[in-house]
């Protein structure tokens, strides 16, 4: 990647991911923004930008972590400071979108939390918003700026097709994912299959039927994220009961593993679960056949075409 014509950019990172904004700059030859981020004993948060950065084009890391709340609300409080700082233009890097999944009235009375959320990025100043694999890709509709959906495919199929796995079918949880489980299957030139998925209570998935033939076949089980896991593994169950391989492997893009997540994906018998680094996984998160793959040079591209005016459309491949 050229670091040249990068005068006036700045690249600031929010307390949730320092490790990815850290590589970010990296990629990008740039060091991270100076930036106070700091909390009250009230609970209430503070952020001041140590720096001048008038006229600057800025772009501000800030993934939702098991701690969405907080993060979004430190990174309102930052977009405000850029703003009233007269930063020519603000771009977020949402590596994992916040209340992604409330994306509409599924119940009466019911909030569209992820409208709210982006609503109250447009309100405090947001230029643009990088993000990738939301849950819903019409969440992208919500936003009056633009927004940059990147997606982890690429590192998916780049790290699955050093594998050569033979007789390879890959499995979208739901039909909703089936477009994604699509692309990634022709890419890797397997066959397709998905499971039909119902949600009795929130964090409980059924799984109730599969529409395709995994018989004697190795399964790549892939998701855009994985909060309890027990879809992943209940599904996991009625794959083999289908007849598939004993080697099944496990892709996805947000590693949210809260509550039972890591006690059940590690006693499930995956093969490998491989997730990106879009959320932090901290070392006790940490299980054998985990791998995590870095998001770090895609988004520092989406930056870098960004602020020189180039296409990013190879990066959504």
């Amino acid at each position: 990647m050229s670091h040249t014509d990068l005068s006036n950019l700045r690249f600031f990172s929010g307390t949730s991911h320092p490790d990815l904004g850290y590589k970010i700059a990296q990629k990008l030859g740039l060091e991270p923004g100076k930036i106070i981020l700091s909390e009250f004993s009230c609970g209430e948060l503070y952020s001041r930008i140590e720096e001048s950065i008038r006229g600057s084009e800025v772009y501000i890391l800030q993934t939702c972590t098991q701690n969405p709340n907080n993060d979004l609300m430190e990174l309102f409080l930052i977009l405000d400071a850029l703003k009233r700082a007269s930063a020519a233009a603000i771009h977020v890097i949402m590596p994992h979108f916040g209340y992604a999944r409330q994306d509409k009235k599924s119940l009466p009375r019911e909030p569209i939390s992820s409208r709210l959320v982006a609503d109250l990025l447009l309100a405090v100043g947001l230029d643009r918003l990088i993000t990738m694999d939301l849950h819903s890709d019409q969440i992208q509709g919500f936003f009056s700026k633009p927004v940059d959906h990147l997606t982890a495919m690429p590192l998916f199929v780049g790290y699955f097709k050093q594998k050569n796995i033979q007789d390879l079918v890959v499995v979208a949880p739901d039909a909703g994912r089936a477009k994604f489980a699509k692309k990634l299957s022709d890419k890797l030139g397997g066959d397709l299959a998905f499971m039909h998925k119902t949600r009795p209570h929130h964090n409980v998935a059924e799984i109730t039927n599969i529409v395709g033939d995994v018989k004697g076949k190795t399964v790549l089980l892939i998701d855009d994220m994985v909060d309890t896991g027990g879809s992943v593994t209940s599904g996991l169950a009625t794959l083999k009961e289908h007849g598939c391989n004993d080697e099944i492997y496990l892709a996805t893009t947000h590693p949210v593993f809260s509550g039972p997540a890591i006690e059940r994906l590690s006693e499930a018998g995956f093969k490998e679960v491989v997730c990106t680094d879009s959320i932090p996984i901290s070392p006790d998160k940490h299980f054998d056949g985990l791998t995590v793959l870095s998001t770090a040079e895609l988004f520092a591209e989406a930056i870098k075409r960004n602020y020189q005016k180039q296409s990013i459309s190879s990066l959504y491949i």
